[in-house]
């Protein structure tokens, strides 16, 4: 069965790691597009623009499957990748995590580039508050007065959302179904004389 929901942040946040002399600054955000990202990226190279690196990583998209990750000059997979972990190993999506590293004059060297970049951004999710998405398919429905209460049935026996709802001799409805749930209400809507169901995209 196909997940209906998906993990995220409700807002920005941030860390900081150090190790011998060196910052590392962590940024965490809610995203739903690559160019709020390109944005984001822009904006904390101004705000820290005396700073060595800027590398990140994010998820898109419900299922994670839009990914990517940025060392921005550190040796390869030391940064981006152990960011990018912290996200899949927290099962987020729709975020982005940018590290900025201001240099401390020591090399750490590849373990400790790597356990650093990812200390920064673990700590920068456990200052999130993290929230579940749930994703659902609106639909219109549009139908007599005497269908009211078979129909208010259903979405409160399947726990569907209603968005919107006009009353009278005739009635209109918003609601949100569950991906999970969508075949079995549709299929008791689908039984219901008179009712005219519309898909909302």
């Amino acid at each position: 069965m196909e997940k209906d929901t998906y993990l995220s942040i409700d807002k920005k946040t941030e860390g900081i790691f150090k190790d011998k002399g060196s910052k590392f600054l962590s940024f965490a955000y809610p995203v739903s597009t690559e160019e709020e990202i390109k944005e984001i990226i822009q904006q904390l190279k101004k705000d820290h623009y005396s700073a060595r690196h800027h590398c990140y990583a994010y998820r898109l998209d419900p299922q994670g499957s839009h990914y990517r990750a940025n060392d921005d000059g550190e040796p390869a997979g030391t940064a981006g990748k152990p960011i990018l972990g912290q996200l899949l190993s927290n099962d987020l999506t729709n975020i982005l995590i940018v590290v900025v590293r201001y240099f401390g004059g020591t090399l750490l060297g590849v373990s400790g580039l790597i356990n650093a970049y990812k200390k920064a951004a673990i700590d920068a999710i456990s200052q999130a508050n993290i929230v579940t998405h749930v994703l659902e398919e609106n639909y219109f429905l549009s139908f007599d007065y005497p269908l009211q209460n078979p129909i208010m049935r259903i979405i409160n026996d399947e726990n569907l959302t209603l968005i919107q709802s006009t009353f009278g001799m005739k009635c209109e409805v918003e609601i949100g179904i569950r991906l999970t749930s969508l075949e079995i209400a549709l299929g008791k809507f689908s039984k219901i004389e008179g009712l005219k169901i519309t898909p909302l995209t």
